[in-house]
């Protein structure tokens, strides 16, 4: 049968010419199964991909919450309010009624012509292979039985087979298997694994951030995904598909929270540059510059923070001082030394997400500094502690001399002694990322320590911050903990040693990295359904 993109789903057994996955992998406690609802940039990304760039989803869907640093994770704890399910639905239909309105997006499962208002063996057809796509499996019997009798009944009712037909297909688009990825494992040979479908989405959402292709429904169908040695060629096609950049976006999006750039507010009595423009450009030079690192370059990754190579617009251009590369668009800068700034710390994006509305913050930007990157949690400050900055003043003019109190107090040093020193090292720049070189008419001073390495600005930090042992061993945690769409237990800890490990041997290519988690034992294996 042709299904979505012309694609035949039939098994395509490939050849193994890949290079196979690594060996000797330690034993490791599997997670249970965590259901996983759809983000909103998944959802939209689904629509798409099935439907077209045609289909508007102009519902609110229930919000995205991050948990533990992720909304990959705050996707599988958090449940949908009573106005979620409300809006999934009338989503659901806006979405059928567009679709079945025009014969070019329901094309691809509607090619039978109906006989009547009702038809049900068309009908059965139809929802059969639009099934598969919306829920990423085939459906039951009873499941296929129950959608051709709603589309019958509605057909009947409204007197038109397309209008029946929208009302099977949206209850498609809000049932909880398309909405939530039901990812459950089965038991054999003494083990809980995923089955080929339950990969299938796994892969998917975990390299492309959507759903999967036609290519990979049918490698589930044949039982090439949960076979070592054919799952091998098809997680080297996806990673080598153009889709895998807005996979790999979609993860530093979430782990960095430039996500957050879009709702940002500053004052702009403050920080009269800051426009949505400005947002939107700043994060695209982070998210353009690592897919760049990552599939063309296969860099490094330390080196991003070392790196004077950018992108930037006509906007980030004017703002860091330097002339536009192209008159339209992003184009590719070399930063010079002079400018103060290089690597992902110098970005806009990053100093404007981690400063107060009205000021910089050291503290936020240590915090991010030693949490995100280096996955060093800072505990909350102790209740009833004042967590105030003095305002500046004759005696404290700089955001050094007026964060001593805290550098000073027993109470508050612990922690800021961590998350400071760091962030006094970024105070040339300002709150949204533009650099200067005093402080109400002082000179700033941005020397700083990490962990008993000195360095004198924040050209210097990038350098320090790039040679910490914890840096790459932190991006395996956090990608890890991505895909695995949970918390890291003790039980993984050999696990994460070991990937870290090829991590290293790989030259910290992020690529191999995205590729050994997805060919990982735990990726495969599952733990007991939990009561």
């Amino acid at each position: 049968m042709v299904l979505f993109g012309g694609a035949n789903l039939a098994c395509t057994r490939q050849e193994d010419t890949a290079t196979p996955p690594r060996e000797d992998a330690p034993a490791f406690d599997a997670g249970a199964p965590v259901l996983t609802r759809l983000t909103a940039e998944q959802y939209a990304n689904t629509i798409a991909d099935l439907f077209g760039d045609e289909v508007v989803v102009a519902r609110s869907l229930e919000p995205d919450t991050s948990v533990d640093g992720l909304l990959s994770v705050g996707a599988s704890v958090t449940s949908v309010s009573s106005w979620g399910v409300e809006h999934y639905e009338l989503a659901a239909f806006d979405i059928a009624e567009q679709v079945m309105a025009d014969p070019v997006l329901h094309g691809w499962f509607l090619s039978c012509t109906p006989a009547g208002a009702t038809d049900s063996d068309c009908a059965s057809e139809a929802l059969e292979t639009a099934g598969l796509f919306t829920w990423r499996r085939p459906l039951t019997s009873g499941e296929l039985d129950r959608l051709v009798g709603r589309a019958d009944a509605a057909g009947a009712t409204l007197a038109d087979f397309h209008d029946g037909l929208a009302f099977a297909l949206a209850a498609l688009l809000q049932s909880p298997h398309f909405l939530y990825r039901v990812e459950e494992g089965e038991a054999a040979n003494g083990e809980r694994s995923y089955t080929d479908w339950e990969m299938a989405s796994r892969l998917s959402f975990f390299l492309w951030n959507t759903t999967p292709d036609a290519a990979l429904l049918a490698a589930a169908e044949g039982g090439e995904l949960t076979d070592t040695k054919t799952l091998v060629p098809h997680v080297d096609r996806m990673l080598d598909d153009p889709r895998a950049t807005d996979g790999a976006r979609n993860i530093f999006s979430d782990l960095f929270r430039l996500y957050s750039l879009d709702d940002l507010s500053k004052d702009t009595t403050v920080f009269p540059y800051w426009t949505p423009d400005v947002r939107s450009a700043a994060r695209e030079e982070t998210l353009r510059l690592i897919e760049t690192w990552i599939f063309e370059e296969e860099g490094d990754y330390r080196d991003l923070f070392v790196s004077t190579r950018t992108f930037v617009d006509r906007r980030l251009a004017a703002l860091y001082g330097i002339p536009a590369p192209l008159p339209n668009g992003f184009g590719e800068v070399r930063l010079d030394k002079s400018l103060g700034r290089r690597g992902l710390l110098g970005h806009i994006s990053l100093l404007a997400l981690n400063s107060h509305p009205v000021s910089t913050s050291v503290t936020r930007r240590g915090q991010f500094v030693r949490e995100v990157l280096l996955c060093q949690p800072i505990p909350p400050p102790p209740s009833g502690v004042d967590t105030s900055i003095p305002a500046p003043d004759e005696n404290a003019r700089t955001m050094r001399e007026r964060v001593q109190r805290h550098l000073e107090d027993p109470v508050c040093a612990s922690c800021h002694q961590l998350t400071d020193p760091l962030g006094l090292g970024l105070e040339n720049f300002d709150g949204i990322g533009l650099w200067r070189d005093l402080e109400n008419e002082v000179e700033i001073d941005p020397s700083g320590d990490l962990d008993g390495e000195a360095f004198d600005n924040a050209w210097d930090l990038g350098a320090t911050l790039s040679g910490h042992e914890r840096l790459p061993a932190c991006l395996v945690e956090s990608l890890y903990r991505f895909s695995q769409r949970r918390s890291v237990s003790d039980g993984e800890d050999d696990l994460l040693a070991w990937h870290a490990s090829g991590f290293a041997e790989s030259g910290f290519r992020v690529k191999f990295l995205l590729r050994d988690l997805a060919l990982s034992p735990a990726f495969r294996q599952v733990g007991e359904v939990s009561e």
